[in-house]
């Protein structure tokens, strides 16, 4: 059995005030997600990824369709409020804006304790601050120092780290990394991929990784999704998408991954079969 299977998958949204429509968001979309395995979903913005995700962290509710993690259906299944917390030990996020996954007002330490209490953990325990050190130095981070300080006082590399600490931690079934690198600066990115690479491969966490940008999705997954307009319009291994696209839209995507040894006039206008 899969650890995540998606199956028909819907989101509208009624909008307007006076006329009143609706948007497609995500329709009917298939995938599964096998244990240990780091899959992209791959789009624009607007293409219904971000919104897939929300999904299945709980924080949309599909339209129809269902999410089944671990055996478990993510919205008929789950009621009280014990199920949630089981169910955000197994699922867990790592998002886009590193600065607005923190409260200003509080140091790092709490978030960190709060994923202790999260696995029933006491933080008073000096137990804990073993764990949370542990955890930072996977990361890349010296707990001396990290701890004690306030988000403002780091860098967002850093609290990407921190976020990816939190991880370690918890240790869930799968994390859910919605464009984790598009807002630090590029001189970081690649460490950051390679922690979560990391996790996966000591932890056996599975990830899908949520990113417009087709060469890091080749780099990192097992697995690619393309997403166009809510639909998933191709899928296959890395290689296969890389090699014979097979949707004009991967192609524009593929077609857009920067190189280094071609200048700006040597790539001319690109056509827009789209």
């Amino acid at each position: 059995m899969a650890l995540l299977e998606v199956k028909n998958l819907n989101k509208i949204y009624e909008v307007g005030l006076f006329v009143r429509r609706q948007i497609h968001a995500v329709k009917s979309i298939n995938f599964s997600v096998e244990r240990g395995e780091i899959v992209s979903l791959v789009g624009e913005s607007g293409s219904g990824k971000t919104t897939t995700a929300k999904m299945i962290l709980r924080l949309e509710k599909p339209t129809s369709g269902d999410i089944i993690v671990e055996g478990i259906n993510v919205w008929k299944d789950i009621k009280t409020v014990e199920d949630k917390k089981n169910y955000y030990r197994k699922v867990h996020a790592v998002f886009q804006d590193p600065f607005a996954s923190y409260n200003q007002f509080y140091p790092i330490d709490r978030i960190l304790h709060q994923a202790l209490r999260l696995i029933d953990v006491d933080p008073n325990n000096p137990k804990s601050k073993e764990l949370i050190e542990e955890a930072l130095i996977h990361v890349g981070l010296e707990p001396k120092n990290i701890l004690g300080k306030y988000p403002h006082q780091l860098s967002g590399g850093e609290k990407q780290r921190i976020m990816i600490a939190r991880c370690w931690l918890l240790k869930p079934s799968l994390i859910i990394a919605d464009e984790p690198v598009s807002m630090i600066d590029a001189s970081t990115r690649g460490g950051i991929i390679k922690l979560f690479e990391n996790l996966r491969d000591e932890t056996g966490t599975s990830i899908i990784f949520i990113t417009h940008d087709m060469g890091l999705a080749y780099y990192i997954s097992n697995r690619i999704f393309i997403m166009y307009k809510g639909e998933i319009v191709e899928e296959g291994t890395p290689d296969d998408i890389i090699s014979n696209p097979k949707h004009d839209y991967t192609k524009n995507l593929i077609g857009s991954i920067p190189t280094l040894y071609k200048k700006w006039e040597d790539i001319g206008e690109l056509e827009t079969r789209v």
